[in-house]
């Protein structure tokens, strides 16, 4: 197979590890802090988590420790794809081969399902090396299943059985890690010698806190999205005749939205959370955008860069009725809405089905978002909202709004909207040196954790601000990180999404330079992630991180 001279030497590049973390396994040893409570719902938690729940945060220094076990470890990748999810493997490869040569690393192949299917390949070093420091999760596949019946669970016991594993590492996102503290628990409770630990995966960003600084892979996504946004900023700076609206992904949080924005500095970004936050409507949305397009129009610029977040629709006010009321009619009413629909008075159904208001609401979408509101549902009878094509919904209702303000004489430019949206672009690109090293250290941590003897813990890799040297390891019992939440009609455990903080450092950046972004041709162009030359630029962080621990 030809590979390129880029991928014959990211196979060679060797991760940076924290300098705590060099040398032998056996002179790394656990040191355990303070007992750990869920951040919210503790006795509800504490309930689902007998076994499990309040655990000791653990971290890792150096000193004598003892010899371990040896290891028989499954490796799973759930979810999403990610950039880096194969260093995390190779970590936790070349981890269990250093402590001892006989310890086996096997992966289940097509995500949770491996397991419970038992499907799953062992690796030796020709397989790894393969996919040293790439993109994608081809390695072994990934999946969304999850492990939540006793029959999946007596058939992950019985692979793990047959298999002789000693440890479960689960890759994935908050979903997925709450499925890995919920099969910890299982283990437990079934006095199954089965240790299960999970690494943060996901480029969204949404799986952070005061323990994990982030997730891997939304480095490398937003490098990727922003390279792009440079290059059309670059390119309507160009032209000067199009104003260029751009959805990112990210459907329950902005973080990857503000991290482009504070990359590339657009005219205009959208933050779903702070939309929220104000009650704005579609109105005031248009009314936002439009205000900048006219601005800069009277500068002679009619051009500019627009950044949305793929969950805006999910976070303005009027539209969640809109939709929660959709929602029910389209499941209760479900005969008499398809023959009004082939019969083109879908309109009417719908005026006199919706409270005023949300009527007043779908009125205002273009006639595409409209059809798309009735005829993609998923198959609870929900509309499906990550398909709805927001960036052409703002911009159409920013066309409409400065149509109004030209007969009032407030606008007197020229508008033309081009659309993009970056999603499985940014999801398996060569791992930034940043997602490189980071998963790397995730894996090889995880090792640790399972030589030490811990379960139902996320490998935790600190202080990333920093230089790879200055990075600090250990685990954080998953528990620690949940809630409970509503799913579908049921109270569930999960692990608790992060927003984007209206008040915290990174908005705040945004915030204060917004106004004059949104007048003046601001453009920053990226460029692409650099692999090799100064760490300085090779090695860089998002400007999210920096600004969170300056």
């Amino acid at each position: 197979m030809k590979i390129s001279e880029l991928q014959e030497a990211r196979y060679r590049y060797q991760p940076k590890l924290p300098k705590m973390l060099r040398g032998e396994i056996s002179d790394i040893v656990a040191k355990e802090g303070e007992k750990t409570e869920s951040v919210a719902d503790k006795e509800k938690i504490r309930a689902l988590f007998p076994n499990t729940y309040g655990l000791r945060e653990v971290s890792f220094e150096k000193g004598k420790g003892e010899k371990h076990k040896r290891e028989r470890v499954g490796v799973i990748l759930s979810g999403g794809q990610a950039a880096g999810g194969h260093n995390v493997i190779s970590g936790l490869y070349d981890a269990l081969k250093k402590a001892d040569k006989e310890n086996v690393l096997i992966g289940f192949k097509g995500g949770p399902s491996g397991l419970t299917d038992d499907k799953y390949v062992e690796f030796d070093d020709d397989f790894i090396n393969r996919f040293r420091n790439t993109g994608g999760f081809d390695i072994i596949g990934s999946g969304r299943t999850k492990i939540e019946s006793e029959e999946q669970f007596k058939k992950a016991a019985e692979t793990a059985k047959k298999l002789s594993l000693t440890a479960v590492v689960i890759i994935g996102g908050d979903d997925s890690n709450t499925n890995a503290a919920v099969l910890a628990e299982y283990f437990k409770a079934n006095d199954l010698p089965i240790q299960v630990i999970g690494c943060p995966k996901t480029i969204d960003g949404d799986l952070k806190n005061d323990d994990i600084e982030t997730s891997f892979g939304f480095d490398t996504a937003c490098k990727t999205y922003s390279e792009l946004i440079g290059n059309i900023e670059r390119d309507a700076n160009s032209a000067k005749k199009y104003w260029h609206f751009i959805k990112v992904m990210g459907r329950s949080a902005s973080h990857i939205a503000l991290e482009c924005a504070l990359e590339t500095q657009p005219n205009v970004c959208l933050i779903s959370e702070e939309i929220e936050s104000k009650n704005m409507s579609l109105d005031d949305i248009a009314s936002f955008v439009a205000d900048s397009v006219a601005k800069r129009a009277e500068n002679g610029d009619n051009f500019g860069v627009v950044i949305i977040p793929e969950g805006l629709i999910e976070f303005i006010p009027d539209v969640k009725s809109l939709i929660s009321e959709l929602n029910d009619i389209l499941v209760k009413y479900e005969k008499e809405f398809k023959e009004m629909n082939q019969n083109g008075k879908t309109s009417e159904f719908l005026k006199e089905k919706l409270s005023p208001s949300s009527f007043k609401t779908y009125s205002m979408l273009p006639e595409e978002i409209q059809k798309q509101l009735m005829m993609e549902r998923d198959p609870h009878g929900n509309v499906q909202v990550s398909l709805i094509e927001s960036e052409k919904l703002v911009s159409g209702l920013v066309k409409k709004k400065l149509d109004e303000m030209a007969k009032e004489g407030k606008y007197k430019g020229k508008f033309n909207a081009q659309h993009h949206f970056f999603g499985y672009e940014g999801r398996c690109a060569f791992p930034s040196n940043f997602d490189a090293d980071y998963c790397y250290s995730l894996g090889y941590n995880a090792c640790l954790l399972i030589q030490n003897g811990y379960t139902g813990y996320l490998s935790r890799i600190k202080n990333l601000s920093k230089s790879a040297d200055e990075w600090t390891a250990g685990g954080m019992p998953i528990t620690k990180m949940m809630n409970i939440e509503r799913r579908n009609g049921v109270d569930k455990p999960v692990i608790k999404k992060a927003l984007v903080e209206l008040d915290g450092k990174p908005f705040k950046f945004y915030e204060k330079n917004r106004d004059k972004w949104a007048v003046e041709t601001s453009f920053v162009y990226p460029g692409a992630i650099q692999y090799y030359g100064p760490s300085e630029i090779s090695d860089r962080t998002t400007i999210t991180l920096k600004l969170e621990h300056e």
